[in-house]
Formats: structure tokens, C-alpha cells, sequence
């Protein structure tokens, strides 16, 4: 057995189908075995794996071990001369195996190989050479220095900037994603450190590989795509701690005296500092837009304020200066309130979405104006006034943040993108009835032939002139056919036409569509795979806000409540345990039992059993209802069951 390749895989089940789908082709012809290993998945992964590559070799581990601890179950299990530890979320091109084995068999001093790698958009991936991460190194990387000067030896050593991403060169580390390793170094410098959870083994393996006396190299012979994002959010606050955790781990174990403890002590201060900047990162992505709104707004009420004052009044003093520290403040929060209750932060771009919350705010302030004292009701014209500016500067706002980052003023680009299908024609009927079963809606321009002969009635071009077709109907979206183009062709124009297209996939003979236009972001994922309303954010946004509503609707009519509701001091508990987030007033049926591949929600005090008359039913039918509660989410639904099962609001779970 020539290579070993291992693949560790946890919940991202299509990602993983593509992967092996082109492992099986860049293994043609080669002695190669695959493992893949399971982590407890919860996304029918294993049923995948086992109905559709019985080749591979599976491991379905009956929890999670860890990123270490799975991969070594399958090098001690495996027999290639070489091992190649894969991530899910990459693409091979079909000589990338060869290549690799090739200059591995051509140079018998590297005990590791990396190569080329690139994001979902076709950008290069830095990552695909780097260096260890000494005290200096980790410093310039936390404070950003490597950001600024990506080219520089002496502050970004980390992505070896420096080298040239297209020529061979030795490196120091490898990366976890692509990591081709001869086993006989395997043996002798020992198998990934299971002290490391997650991230941080690949670095301490390549230590150890160079301090065996071995070589490390960056391979460009082959490029491989690695989407990025699909197994851990890198935007997240565990991101942050855990890898940091893991580079502590790494620093305790090969740094000695002062050198180890400075070290740890600038990782320590990296995780806060790092913390605090996704933090600031996260929040700032979420409220820039709701804090623009309101300064837009309140200018608009400002000018408002003096020039109602001096039209209509004749007295520039009229209004007094409560107006911008009470009403102004009071109009902007109702109106951001409902904007975004609306939906309208959720597509910033959706101009329907925002009048729809600023007119149902104009509404409901409308109804608060008259429970205020006199001294705060200063004029209702200014209310009207200020919701019309509201809507219109808004709107403007929109229309102005969408051209500086497109370019053009078709709010419409996100929602439906000009797409090119790059396939046979049987397969482009194929993505294209995928994309209406998953109701996906594109606006089509047609199909480029994947061979340089295309009939102009079929075909808009052969693929040669994709990127004419591109520049003539402004395509923003193609989608490859892995069936008829090869990894490396789709690659190819992935790097020559840029990112500012964005590229999927459609695997052979997959229900899914997959790509990411951004090595930060998750990849997007078109699938026929059954959608859960439940799962949307809205949803989830709405089912929190009925739940505290209603639970301080109970808890200050709670003396009435404790008439009507047994057990009171239960009802009392369960108003404070939704408050507080640890219950919801609607949850699955049997919350404590194995709900299946069904999106996670609180656990509820009431159920859907809870709206029929019927208590004892047999499993089979509770997750059915289950399944048509998370498939068929709405509010009222919630609200139909909190009625029917009122008197048991009270009740322990």
C-alpha cells in the first residue's frame, strides 16, 4: 500500500461526500487506502459514508475523542507507506496524489509535504507555509503586525510571507488541512500528541519532525481547494481560546526556563487581547448598521426639530431641549426595534423588510405618544415628519453602503445573482432542478460546455471562453460540474477569475451544491436536505422574544396566575428559568430522549403533545410530531399549545 489518507470528519456530512468524491478520482490508478474517521456526528454522516463509499474504511466513534485522538485510531489501523491526514472541507485535484507521492519518493529526507492551498473564492491560503511560532513570531501575529507587512521576514514569519506562494521550499510547519507524512518518520518521531484537542498538533508534529533531523517542504505542484470554517467558526470566542489554549500546550512542551514562561505568559495576553478584538469584531459586524440608522435619524430629527419650529410655529425656542435627550431617543429605539424585529438587519439589504419595521414602529409610537405627559408630547407632526425621514434617509443608506460594495445600486444582487453552469447539459438540468427542489432562486444566463466543440443552440461557449461569458452578462455566481470538469480546470478559473465571482460545486451524483466566497466564513451549502423553519434565525429570534413576553406577562399578573395554574411555586420556577434562557415554553416532546438529526432548542415546559388530548403515544409518532413542529415552525403555534396546555405551566420537567 503505496498512501494511507485520513479523514476526520464531524457534522459537515456534504462537505466530507465532496471530498471523498475527489479522493476517489485522484486515486486512480494508485495503491490507496481511505479512513475516515467519525467524531459522533449527528448529520448521518456514517449512513453516507457506508451507502455511498463502501471502499473507504470507517471509524464511527460513539462520541467525540478529539481532532489527535481520531486521527491516530486510524494511522495505527492504516498500512501506506505514506499518510495523509485530510480535512473534510478540501477539494483534491486529480494528480495531486501522484505529484505528492512522486517528489516525496524523489526526496527521501522529507518527513512531511503541504501544498497549495486556496479558499472557496479562489484566494491563496497563507497558511499553506508557515513557521514556528517562536516568542517574536507569536507576538507579531496577535498584535497584527504580520497583517501589515505580509511580505516581511522579520514580522510575518508565521505565513513565511516572504516565499514565494509558487515555488517549492522548505518550511517548518504543516498544515492540519493537507499534511502528507512518510510513516517511517511516523514511527520514529512518534503520532500526533492527543494532548491537543483540535488545533496545535500539526505544529508540534513538524517540530518534531524537523528535530528528528528531517525535512519539511511546501509543495506547488498541486493545488487543493480548503473551504475553511466548515468544522469550527474561526470568528468565534471558542476559536480564540482554543487555539491559543493549544499553543500554550505546545509552548510548555518545548520551550524551556525564561524563554517558556515568557512565552506562555504573551499567549496568555494573546487569548485576552484576541477575545477582545473578535469580540469588538462580532459586535461591531451585527450594530454598525442599527447605529447608523439612529445617527442618520436623529440628524433628520434635529433639522426636523428647528425647522418645524421656525415654519410652522415662527418661534426658533418652541420646542424644549427634552426633545433630543427624551423624544428623539425614545422614536429612534421603537423604530430600530421594529426594524430589526421586521427582519431588517437580517438582509440589510431588503428595502420591504425596513419600511415594514419602521411603519409598524411609526404605529406603535403613534400608541405610546399618547401615554406620555404633556411636557414630552411636543408636536405629532414631528412624528409623522421624522418617520417619513426615517424611511427615506434609511432607505438612501441602503442604497449607498450596497454601491460602495458593489458598485451598483441593484439591491437585488443578494437575493437572486446571475448564474453560469459549467457542465454537460444533462448535468446542468440536474443542478438547475436541484436548485428549484432546494428553492434556490437564480436568475440563470445558461450553460458553458466543459469540452472546446459547444453547439451555440445548446451551449452559451465552450469552457475556453468562460471568462468572456463572465464579462458579457456580468455573471456574479457559477456552479462547476465535477462530473464533466476536472478539480484542476475548476481551480484553474477559480485563480483567473477572481473573487468577485462566486464558485460552487454540484459532486457527482450529490443532492448538494457547495462553495464559500470567503476563507472566514462557513461555506454556503445548497441541499434538497429537509429545511427547518425552527432553524432560521428569525424564528429562533421570535420564539425567545414571545418567551419573555409571556414570562413577564406571568410574572406580573402572577397572583392571578397562581388561581388559575397548579402548583404555583412551579410556575413561579419555570417564569424565572425562561427568563433566565435555561427553559422555553415549548420544547420537543421528550426533550431528555434522542431527538435525531432535529435542529437544538431549549427544552420546553409544554410540548406539542400538549396541544392534543391524547398523552401516551408511541415513540415513532412523538417524533413525528417533533419533526412537523421544527419543520413547520410558527409562532402561533407556540401560542396554540401555551393556551391548550395553560394549567400545566406549572409543572417540573
Amino acid at each position: 500500500m503505496k498512501l494511507s489518507v485520513i479523514i476526520v470528519n464531524y457534522n459537515v456530512k456534504h462537505f466530507l461526500e465532496q471530498a471523498l468524491l475527489s479522493v476517489r478520482k485522484a486515486s486512480q490508478g494508485l495503491a490507496i487506502e481511505v479512513w475516515v474517521v467519525d467524531n459522533n456526528s449527528v448529520d448521518d454522516s456514517v449512513l453516507m459514508v457506508r451507502e455511498k463509499f463502501p471502499e473507504v474504511h470507517l471509524i464511527a466513534n460513539k462520541g467525540n475523542p478529539g481532532f489527535s485522538i481520531a486521527n491516530n485510531q486510524a494511522i495505527r489501523q492504516s498500512g501506506g507507506e505514506y499518510v495523509l491526514l485530510l480535512n473534510p472541507d478540501t477539494v483534491v485535484e486529480e494528480n495531486t496524489f501522484r505529484d505528492c507521492i512522486g517528489f516525496m519518493d524523489a526526496h527521501p529526507q522529507a518527513g512531511g509535504l503541504g501544498v497549495r492551498m486556496i479558499d472557496g473564492s479562489g484566494k491563496f491560503l497563507p497558511e499553506s507555509k508557515r513557521g514556528f511560532p517562536s516568542p517574536w513570531v507569536a507576538f507579531c501575529k496577535t498584535v497584527g503586525l504580520s497583517r501589515l507587512f505580509p511580505r516581511s521576514k522579520l514580522f510575518n514569519h508565521y505565513h513565511l510571507g516572504y516565499l514565494d506562494e509558487h515555488e517549492t521550499h522548505e518550511v517548518e510547519v504543516l498544515a492540519g488541512a493537507f499534511m502528507l507524512l512518510r510513516r517511517s518518520v511516523l514511527e520514529e518521531v512518534g503520532l500526533l500528541d492527543e494532548a491537543f484537542f483540535m488545533y496545535g498538533e500539526d505544529i508540534d508534529l513538524s517540530y518534531r519532525i524537523i528535530k528528528a533531523g528531517y525535512r519539511n517542504y511546501y509543495f506547488p505542484g498541486t493545488t487543493i481547494i480548503h473551504y475553511k470554517g466548515e468544522s469550527t467558526k474561526k470568528g468565534s470566542l471558542n476559536y480564540v481560546r482554543a487555539f491559543y489554549t493549544a499553543m500554550i500546550i505546545f509552548a510548555r512542551k518545548h520551550f524551556q526556563g525564561e524563554q517558556a514562561r515568557l512565552f506562555v505568559f504573551m499567549l496568555q495576553l494573546a487569548i485576552y487581547f484576541r477575545a477582545f478584538l473578535t469580540l469588538v469584531s462580532n459586535v461591531s459586524k451585527k450594530a454598525y448598521l442599527p447605529l447608523l440608522d439612529a445617527a442618520v435619524i436623529f440628524c433628520g430629527l434635529l433639522f426636523l426639530k428647528n425647522f418645524w419650529a421656525v415654519y410652522y410655529f415662527h418661534d426658533p425656542d418652541y420646542y424644549d431641549d427634552s426633545f433630543l435627550y427624551f423624544n428623539a431617543p425614545l422614536y429612534i429605539l421603537i423604530w430600530l426595534f421594529t426594524v430589526y424585529f421586521s427582519g431588517g438587519y437580517d438582509r440589510q439589504y431588503s428595502i420591504r423588510r425596513l419600511v415594514r419595521g419602521l411603519v409598524v414602529g411609526t404605529v406603535l409610537l403613534a400608541a405610546v405618544y399618547g401615554f406620555l405627559d404633556l411636557e414630552y408630547r411636543p408636536s405629532r407632526a414631528l412624528v409623522i415628519l421624522g418617520a417619513i425621514w426615517a424611511i427615506l434617509s434609511t432607505t438612501a443608506l441602503r442604497f449607498l453602503l450596497h454601491f460602495l460594495r458593489f458598485g451598483n445600486f441593484n439591491l437585488d444582487r443578494n437575493r437572486v445573482r446571475k448564474l453560469v453552469i459549467v457542465g454537460s447539459q444533462e448535468e446542468s438540468e440536474r443542478v438547475q432542478r436541484l436548485l428549484q427542489l432546494a428553492q434556490i432562486q437564480k436568475n440563470i444566463i445558461g450553460t458553458v460546455a466543459p469540452w472546446q466543440e459547444a453547439d451555440t443552440q445548446v451551449y452559451l461557449s465552450r469552457l475556453s471562453q468562460l471568462d468572456e461569458v463572465v464579462h458579457i452578462y456580468r455573471a456574479e455566481e457559477i456552479i462547476f460540474c465535477s462530473q464533466d470538469v476536472s478539480a484542476q480546470d475548476i481551480m484553474s478559473w477559480m485563480a483567473r477569475l477572481g473573487p468577485a465571482i462566486e464558485y460552487k460545486i454540484v459532486p457527482q451524483e450529490s443532492l448538494s451544491i457547495i462553495g464559500s466566497s470567503s476563507k472566514n466564513e462557513t461555506g454556503e451549502l445548497y441541499t434538497i436536505d429537509i429545511r427547518y423553519r425552527i432553524a432560521q434565525h428569525h424564528s429562533r429570534r421570535n420564539k425567545r422574544l414571545a418567551d419573555l413576553l409571556l414570562a413577564l406577562g406571568l410574572l406580573f399578573t402572577f397572583p392571578l396566575q397562581a388561581l388559575a395554574v397548579p402548583a404555583a411555586g412551579g410556575l413561579l420556577r419555570n417564569i424565572f428559568y425562561v427568563l433566565v434562557g435555561k427553559y422555553s415554553w415549548v420544547g420537543y416532546a421528550t426533550p431528555g430522549q434522542d431527538t435525531g438529526n432535529l435542529p437544538p432548542i431549549r427544552p420546553g415546559i409544554l410540548s406539542p403533545l400538549d396541544a392534543l388530548s391524547i398523552q401516551k403515544l408511541d415513540p415513532p409518532t412523538v417524533q413525528r410530531l417533533n419533526f412537523f413542529y421544527a419543520k413547520d415552525y410558527h409562532l402561533s403555534r407556540d401560542l396554540d399549545i401555551i393556551w391548550k396546555g395553560y394549567r400545566k405551566l406549572g409543572r417540573k420537567e
